[in-house]
């Protein structure tokens, strides 16, 4: 402003924003190494540059397909579970239906319709909610579901839900967005694995002083070789420990597919996915998803301690004991061969046991009342 400092009059300045990769690595140089839950923070749910914040990931044309996206028929079988929990509930008016962390709307808009059709009374019961704190997918929400003729609300968390009403809630790999921690065994014990950067400032992972007391883990962790990786996260306990303490406060029910074990065990199970490939979690970061398996075991020892009946199975269990065999012979009864090849398609995707297939990678937790079978 006349002192000289500024550009010449006439000349403009451009400014460059930085990349998050360069973001990230800048905190990390002035900062010091960066623990795997915050980098997984910052890659998926940064404001400007997060996945989850700015992406498209689902369906052929994203970078993953989830279980919804591949047949009408997950969602339709959720919904019939979800009729059988409102009955043994004494059929609550009202109640909240919900879904956290609903993606494009897809299962919500499906297990909707079949509520609907198969219990006119308990969706007219229900307060129907979508639990989503992005606009943007928001937004692709309220498109799907108005497709369909589906009424809900959206909120931004659990804490904006009726916190007296009985509560069905569902989730479709929800968990496994969640950052989560991982420790390596050293000759000194259990280490943190952190983010920091190699000789050639490019983002690389290695060991920082933090670590975790042999007294918390169960007794089948302690002992192990040196350079076991032990992957726990305190956030998708908390949101669990939320749950359940609703479930058992208010009444309802939950139901949660995710990829994962059954069984606690040791591995580095961080990845990430981009254009339907396994991708360098440390490459683009905010360009690829990144996850890793959810400890069921884990969650169901959260909902119990709450006093709750936790079912465990495999995805590829569940919906063939809720009729995916039957579903799919009525949708293909007197159809063509193309139609028929393309249901028996779907039906091997969600429920098969090959390594490309959901059936056993995927796990289910049902949580319900300590009264209910």
């Amino acid at each position: 402003m006349g002192n000289g400092d500024g550009p010449p009059a006439g000349e403009r300045t451009s400014f460059v924003r930085m990349s998050l990769k360069d973001r990230i690595s800048a905190q990390i140089a002035a900062n010091g190494p960066m623990r795997i839950a915050d980098y997984m923070a910052l890659c998926l749910f940064d404001p400007a540059d997060g996945y989850y914040t700015t992406k498209e990931p689902f369906g052929a044309d994203g970078d993953f397909t989830t279980a919804p996206e591949i047949s009408q028929m997950f969602g339709e079988l959720v919904g019939a579970a979800l009729v059988g929990h409102w009955n043994r509930l004494g059929a609550p008016h009202p109640f909240t239906l919900a879904e956290i962390g609903p993606g494009r709307g897809t299962l919500f808009a499906d297990m909707s319709r079949t509520v609907a059709a198969l219990a006119p009374d308990m969706m007219e019961a229900a307060d129907a909610v979508l639990i989503e704190a992005s606009p943007r997918l928001q937004t692709l929400q309220a498109e799907r579901l108005a497709e369909t003729g589906i009424a809900a609300r959206h909120v931004a968390s659990l804490d904006d839900i009726a916190p007296d009403s009985p509560l069905i809630i569902v989730g479709n790999e929800l968990f496994d967005a969640l950052p989560f921690q991982q420790f390596v065994r050293t000759e000194k014990g259990w280490r943190e694995r952190v983010v920091l950067l190699d000789d050639e400032n490019d983002l690389a992972f290695g060991i920082g002083p933090g670590t975790i007391d042999d007294a918390l883990l169960s007794p089948s962790l302690k002992a192990t070789d040196i350079g076991a990786v032990l992957e726990i996260s305190p956030q998708r306990g908390a949101l669990m420990d939320e749950i359940a303490h609703r479930l058992a406060r208010q009444g309802g029910a939950a139901l949660f597919f995710d990829y994962g074990h059954v069984d606690p065990g040791f591995g580095d199970t961080f990845q990430a996915v981009a254009r339907h490939a396994y991708a360098d979690p440390l490459a683009e970061p905010g360009r690829a998803d990144l996850t890793s398996h959810v400890d069921f075991a884990a969650l169901a020892a959260t909902a119990r301690s709450h006093d709750l009946n936790v079912t465990l199975s495999t995805q590829g269990e569940w919906l063939l004991r809720h009729g995916l065999l039957e579903r799919a012979g009525a949708l293909g009864a007197g159809k063509d061969d193309q139609t028929q090849d393309h249901l028996r398609g779907e039906v091997q995707r969600l429920a098969g046991n090959e390594p490309d297939e959901m059936g056993d990678l995927f796990k289910v937790i049902e949580i319900t009342p300590s009264q209910t079978e």
